[in-house]
């Protein structure tokens, strides 16, 4: 076996922590940094699915696939879609659900919270594997081909061999390969909570169905997403200028009126369910506008540095694949450092890190492609036909 490298890990996310369980499992040390105080310092999002060939694979490599199906939802990989008028053109809750066999629940798309990725993730990890409360503020090169990793509040670690940055849209890895940075993606959103939606609102909760309820248009969307807590998420999306959220006029810090102003300037014309997805939202409201990375980024490689999921290709959500290509790049690397260390002498760590680069830059392209193309679709006046035609094909309907 070759001398282990002391390896660093920027971020506590899905990638950062696939790739960490990927080592741990064959006994190869690491540490991750997280800026955030806990596993609990802040909200981690609705729901992901992860896909056979993507983050299930990811999530097999680590050894970890009976936790994921104690905690992933196969039954919410249901689709309603409704035009932009409220007319409702697929409905997987009703005439067009299809029965899935027992043995093929986790055969499609199962979603899974966040919240339930990141806890199965950091379970299986030695509790000193993971130092919260680390912001990185600047990786520099060192003496012999290392890097120190200089910390907000003066915390120095030194001596790593490998750095590798999981630490999302604003990298402050990506800052030692590249000055390219994360442009606005042109679509900006206003995110929306219902708390215990069954008991709270049973009509919301029943039209949005068992998964997820999409509505697109010509430069708007609607979605909505059933998360496993028993609340809803609504996302009303918007193709403007990136200042629109500051400059429009309404002021978010007063959800009620918020919620009114937005749909009554933007979604008037809309049909009524769906305006009231919106206005019956009400346990939270997050402003947020959406940048991304450029289809085709790549970087110089660089030898000890690179980088996993958002940090390397930052996508918006539009085609639901940014957490499987994440843990794919966790795969490709965990599988690439184990291969470096039971093989002593066929590679260098240079070499690793260089060759999972170039397989890494295709794969990120691919995945960064097919978010833009179907973000084009999506905010289009066919839209929501559009995905309806793919379903009915993918059916045999």
């Amino acid at each position: 076996m070759s001398a282990l490298p002391k390896i660093a890990i920027i971020g506590a996310g899905p990638s950062g922590l696939t790739l960490a369980n990927i080592l741990q499992r064959h006994q190869i040390p690491f540490t991750v940094y997280e800026s955030d105080a806990s596993p609990h310092a802040r909200n981690q999002g609705g729901s992901l699915d992860l896909h056979p060939d993507g983050g299930q694979l990811a999530i097999r490599e680590a050894g970890l696939w009976a936790a994921f199906t104690a905690h992933a939802r196969p039954e919410s990989d249901v689709l309603k879609v409704v035009k932009n008028d409220g007319e409702v053109l697929w409905d997987g809750n009703g005439p067009d659900a299809r029965a899935v066999p027992e043995a093929e629940r986790f055969a499609h798309r199962p979603e899974i919270d966040r919240q339930a990725l990141m806890q199965l993730l950091l379970e299986p990890l030695a509790p000193a594997a993971v130092r919260w409360g680390r912001k990185l503020q600047e990786v520099v090169p060192a003496a012999g081909g290392t890097y120190e990793l200089h910390f907000v509040g003066g915390v120095v670690e030194t001596g790593f061999e490998l750095v590798v940055g999981a630490d999302g849209a604003w990298s402050r890895v990506r800052q030692l390969l590249t000055d390219v940075k994360p442009y606005y993606s042109g679509i900006s959103i206003v995110e929306l909570w219902a708390l215990n939606a069954d008991e709270k609102n049973p009509w919301l909760s029943q039209y949005v169905g068992k998964g997820s309820c999409f509505s697109f248009g010509e430069g708007r969307t609607i979605q909505a997403q059933r998360v496993g807590d028993g609340s809803i998420r609504t996302y009303a999306c918007l193709r403007k200028p990136e200042s629109f959220l500051k400059d429009c006029g309404i002021d978010w810090t007063k959800p009620e009126t918020a919620r009114k102003e937005y749909v009554e300037r933007y979604f008037d014309d809309c049909g009524e369910d769906l305006k009231r997805m919106i206005l019956e939202s009400e346990d939270e409201l997050i402003p947020r506008t959406l940048y991304m990375l450029p289809v085709g980024f790549r970087w110089e490689s660089r030898p000890g540095v690179t980088l996993l999921g958002d940090a390397a290709h930052l996508m918006t959500p539009f085609a639901g694949v940014g957490v499987n290509a994440a843990m794919t790049d966790s795969l490709d690397l965990g599988r690439s450092i184990v291969g470096y260390t039971e093989t002593p002498h066929e590679k260098s760590l240079v070499d690793v890190v260089k060759d999972y680069d170039l397989r890494l830059f295709p794969h990120g392209e691919r995945f960064a492609q097919k978010t833009m193309n179907s973000m084009n679709k999506h905010f289009s006046a066919t839209g929501s036909e559009e995905l309806v035609r793919r379903l009915r094909a993918a059916h045999g309907k």
